[in-house]
């Protein structure tokens, strides 16, 4: 997007998605900075994350970032918007960053099946709901998923992880509660 990125990864350890904004802000604002004889951050804020469940959840969510571009009058068609993983998704061309996820496998047995059936996915846009629902787990850090995957989580993490009622802020404590 003009203002934003929407990211869609499975870290292959917990505080790697942490890493890559933080070597993001390194060295692409470094770059930035120089070429355009800036100083400073080179964004407004801390990045906003949340899990997601995998399943439906995860192919909402792939849906809700490639037709956003659609959604903000950038472009009519998701794979005409160049910043997009829709195209490589949907048609198969080629991208060196892209890595299909299992759910996006699960589509088809083979590339032409999975292909046609992803981009089915996108004859129809995402309800009022579905949109607020993203958004607001996004926005707040929050989990994106059913309420079972949410109780999981606050079971795992001892912390609450209920919409509009997030846990308090900063690092979680490694110490034990006082008694």
């Amino acid at each position: 997007m003009t203002n934003h990125v929407h990211l869609l990864m499975t870290p292959a350890a917990p505080r790697n998605a942490s890493e890559l904004m933080r070597h993001l802000n390194l060295r692409f604002v470094h770059l930035m900075n120089r070429k355009y004889g800036r100083t400073g951050s080179g964004w407004e804020g801390r990045f906003w994350s949340s899990i997601v469940e995998t399943g439906a959840y995860f192919i909402r969510c792939q849906r809700y970032i490639e037709l956003n571009p659609v959604r903000a009058g950038l472009v009519k068609n998701p794979a005409k918007y160049p910043w997009s993983s829709h195209a490589c998704n949907a048609f198969g061309t080629p991208s060196s960053i892209v890595e299909p996820h299992a759910e996006y496998l699960a589509l088809g047995g083979n590339d032409v099946r999975r292909r046609a059936a992803y981009r089915a996915l996108f004859l129809e846009g995402l309800d009022d709901a579905e949109l607020g629902a993203i958004r607001q787990a996004a926005r707040s850090s929050l989990p994106y998923g059913s309420e079972a995957f949410i109780r999981e989580l606050e079971s795992t993490l001892q912390r609450p992880m209920t919409r509009g009622r997030p846990g308090p802020r900063g690092r979680v404590s490694r110490l034990p509660p006082a008694a």
